[in-house]
């Protein structure tokens, strides 16, 4: 069996996607296209599809992740290319690659993110910014389905720094954009977490909601705060061997006379 994995986005009115809902749209992607799938065994069989550290519904993502798997090998690019006509506009998979190494959910060490703070001055951000990352400890409280949470949102934190405001959506009240290097711990410290902290320790409270993205996910370097792509493994695996599709393409091709 063939394991593909899928880089895809949430663009868009798609970034309100919940992750149930993409899933429902991909397994139908994936009928539509007649991707040939492998079934789980059992009384209810489903389609082999491994998601990993889905974005919250609400946040746009250049860099949502998910394997499949394959009863019979095909060419990762064409693969991509149908499934990706196969789903809505904003849900775009951009990048397909054949699993040659194990430990891709490992491999999602932390993620960058990209905090649009409309009708908030930078410097207001900059102040909030430095105070955040100054303090030990920033406690903040999220509603769970058990109860009220508190936990401390500036562990997770590798990096967090603003950036020149861009113009491609001009507001009257000055923008700020926030740069985010989250590390994925337990419990997960998401960008809203990281926005009542920057409440909590420099009373930052835009009067508009925050638009979210994630721009990337993967392996974190801890000493510049950067985060590496996590399907390199892969690629750099199949340029060294020939895929599946490859091997199998060529042991059908007939011989040629002697």
């Amino acid at each position: 069996m063939q394991r593909i994995r899928l880089r895809y986005t949430k663009r868009g009115r798609l970034r309100f996607t919940s992750h149930r809902d993409f899933q429902r749209a991909f397994e139908r992607a994936l009928r539509r296209a007649e991707v040939p799938m492998a079934y789980s065994a059992g009384f209810s069989p489903h389609p082999k599809v491994s998601y990993a550290n889905a974005a919250p519904t609400g946040t746009g993502s250049e860099a949502e992740y998910l394997e499949i798997q394959l009863a019979e090998a095909r060419d990762p690019e064409q693969l991509r290319a149908v499934l990706d006509e196969s789903l809505p506009t904003g849900l775009d998979v951009i990048e397909s690659v054949e699993a040659r190494t194990s430990g891709l959910a490992d491999r999602l060490q932390a993620s960058v993110w990209e905090i649009r703070l409309d009708q908030v001055a930078p410097a207001d951000a900059e102040r909030a910014v430095v105070a955040f990352l100054e303090a030990d400890t920033v406690e903040v409280e999220r509603r769970t389905k058990n109860g009220l949470r508190t936990f401390d949102a500036r562990a997770a934190v590798a990096r967090l720094e603003t950036l020149p405001a861009r113009a491609d959506r001009p507001g009257d009240g000055g923008c700020a954009i926030l740069r985010l290097v989250v590390r994925h711990l337990t419990p997960a410290v998401r960008p809203d977490d990281v926005l009542s902290g920057l409440r909590a320790t420099a009373d930052l409270a835009p009067p508009v909601p925050a638009a979210v993205t994630r721009l990337a996910q993967g392996l974190l370097d801890e000493e510049s705060g950067t985060v590496t792509d996590p399907l390199a493994p892969d690629r750099e695996a199949a340029e060294a061997a020939p895929s599946t599709a490859a091997e199998l393409t060529a042991a059908m091709a007939p011989e040629g006379p002697a």
